[in-house]
This record gives C-alpha cells, structure tokens and sequence, in this order.
C-alpha cells in the first residue's frame, strides 16, 4: 500500500472563468463523486452556491481553512477554499474584472500543490482573451502554471508539455496555439528531441510504462514523399528520431498522421507525438470527444484539465457535460499514486 503523503492528499480544483462552465463542471464532479478521490474547490463560495441554485441542485457546500479537513467533509458537503471575488459573478457574462479572481483561486492551486496539501491541480477552463484584455500576460494556462512554479522557487524542471488523453489514445501537440503557417519555422530537431524526452519520463513516472513507445508524425501529407511534398521530414524529424534512438528510446516514424489513429497503429505506441495543434486533437476528439484529459507535463505539480472551453452558452443550464471533467480528476489522482509508487521504488523520501 502506497502511504505517500503527497499522493493521500486531496485534489485542488481552480475555479476557471466564473462566467462559464468551469463551476458547472465542478459540482456536477462532485454530485457524481462515488467512488471519486477527494478534492476542493477554489472559490468564492457566493458564487458556487449561485450556480448551484441557478443549476436547481442546491449542492450543500462547506468553506475550509486547510485542505487536510477535505476527506473528513467530502462525501457530506463541496469543500470549498474561500477566495472573495471582487464583482458579481453571472453565467454566461465574461467581465474582466474577474482577472483577479481567477488568476488567485490557480495561485492558490499551485501553492497548496508544491507544498504537498494537494496532491494535484486540476483547472477549469479560462477566457484568455478576457485575461489579456486585463493584462495577464502568458498565451493561456500551461505557461502561467509554469512561470508560478519558478516564481515559488520549485524544483527544476523540464516542462511544460501538452499531452492530450482519451481512452488508448496520447498526443503531444509540439506546436500549439500558433497559425499553421508559423509551424514549419518554430519546429526544430532540438524541440523535438526535448519534448520526447520529457514525453518519455512522464509516460514511466506518471503513467507507470516502463518502456515508452513513441510514434512521431510527419508535417507533410505522405511524409513528405521523399522530398516531393516538403523537405521538414529529412531535414528536422529524422535527425530528431534517430538522436532519440542513438539514446536507447524506443521511437518510430515519421509516419503520415493519416496513416497513425486507426486501431492497429494505436497499439503500436504509448503516445504520438505530432507536429502541430489539430493534427494531434482531431483523432482524440474524434475518437472520444467527451473524456479527453489536458495533461501538462514535465512540471513540479501535477495538472489536469477538461478538454473543453468555458462554453459560456451552456454556463447555469445544466446541459455542460462534466465527463471531461471527472476523467481529469481521476487522471490527476492516477498520476499522484504513480509518481508516488516511483518514488517509494527509487527509495526517494
């Protein structure tokens, strides 16, 4: 039995955009909670007891000082870790006066992780675009997680990478929230080389495989056709597989991405690493749109997230699906026993 203190404690779980479905999600994760790890909820309660009655649950919630009181309330009662929001919170109404409240409530998240009072974070969707008009300055989540762990004075670390999860199926985006026509001058030999290696240690740590297979896709349709249709293949993805197999890694590819999601090739890999955004979320959405899990990699804390939006036309109806939601929780809390069990195995304290 794995005692690690870090992976017994509960989840933290952010508020997100308070105008939009990241509360929603929130207590209908904990309206189905039998059988789910515990977690709290960073938020103004005023706000969460709105939803609930906007929603017609009438959720009992309990307000928490120290997330050591969650597993004793749990199962009676929404833990909730009080912040104040500085306006009134409407579903459906992204203001930016919000900011504030936002970017507190994943402060707070990422404190409590490093510390070891939550063994994981899992986020609720933000609105960038509401953030930035208010001066948040990083392109969305996985990069102002990152800098919160440097600015605490974390432990080194290699990240951040996105992974996507459903089912049987992992992808790494290597490229992310750029056009498609910047992707060609920002990928590099080195990026990929870097992102597979910190692919490769989450795949051991946090998912317990010990022998990572990767599948890596080509930019060009036919892998470029020797040539014929692009030259990225020979000039920056080869080099980069074979420096990660002169490693001792198993990796394979370029492979067309055409060619890379039917069943057969999925059971060839452990995860895909692809060369820019839709390559890698069209055949997960596709293969299970509802219980896709963002999973940011290679960071001190452990962070999950529902692969979906703030959705401000669904916020306060009922009709958000929270299945990407709860498998983000259970992910998170797979993840925190994983790297407890590596870290009981490698005899760390």
């Amino acid at each position: 039995m794995i005692t690690d203190k870090a992976a017994a404690a509960p989840l933290a779980v952010t508020m997100g955009e308070p105008a939009g479905i990241g509360m929603d999600v929130a207590i209908d994760a904990w309206r189905k909670r039998d059988g789910l790890p515990p977690f709290y909820l960073i938020a103004p309660p005023s706000a969460v007891l709105a939803r609930s009655a906007l929603l017609g649950y009438g959720i009992r919630t309990q307000s928490i000082a120290d997330p050591a009181e969650v597993p004793a309330i749990f199962e009676k009662a929404l833990p909730i870790l009080p912040i104040e929001a500085a306006i009134e919170v409407s579903a459906g109404e992204p203001r930016a006066a919000s900011t504030g409240t936002v970017m507190e409530s994943i402060e707070r998240a990422v404190t409590d992780a490093l510390s070891g009072a939550a063994s994981g974070i899992v986020t609720t969707p933000i609105n960038k675009k509401v953030l930035q008009e208010s001066g948040f300055l990083y392109p969305g989540h996985t990069e102002y997680l990152a800098a919160l762990c440097r600015n605490r004075k974390a432990p080194a670390f290699k990240g951040p990478v996105m992974m996507l999860a459903a089912g049987d199926l992992r992808v790494v985006p290597l490229t992310i929230h750029i056009p498609l026509k910047d992707v060609p001058a920002a990928l590099s030999s080195q990026m990929i080389v870097d992102k597979a290696l910190v692919t490769v240690e989450a795949l051991r740590r946090d998912f317990g495989i010990a022998q990572p297979r990767l599948a890596v896709a080509a930019l060009n349709p036919h892998a470029g056709e020797g040539g014929q249709m692009g030259l990225e293949e020979q000039s920056l993805i080869i080099p980069a597989i074979t420096r990660l197999r002169n490693l001792g890694l198993e990796v394979h590819g370029p492979f067309p991405a055409d060619t890379m999601f039917h069943e057969a090739a999925r059971a060839t890999y452990d995860a895909a690493l692809c060369m820019y955004h839709d390559q890698a979320l069209i055949p997960l959405k596709t293969l299970d749109f509802w219980r896709g899990v963002n999973v940011t990699l290679g960071l001190p804390v452990i962070r999950t997230s529902p692969d979906h939006g703030t959705a401000f036309s669904l916020a306060g109806t009922g009709k958000a699906n929270p299945d990407s939601m709860l498998a983000a929780i259970r992910m998170a809390a797979d993840i925190a026993r994983n790297r407890a069990s590596s870290r009981a195995t490698a005899g760390a304290p």
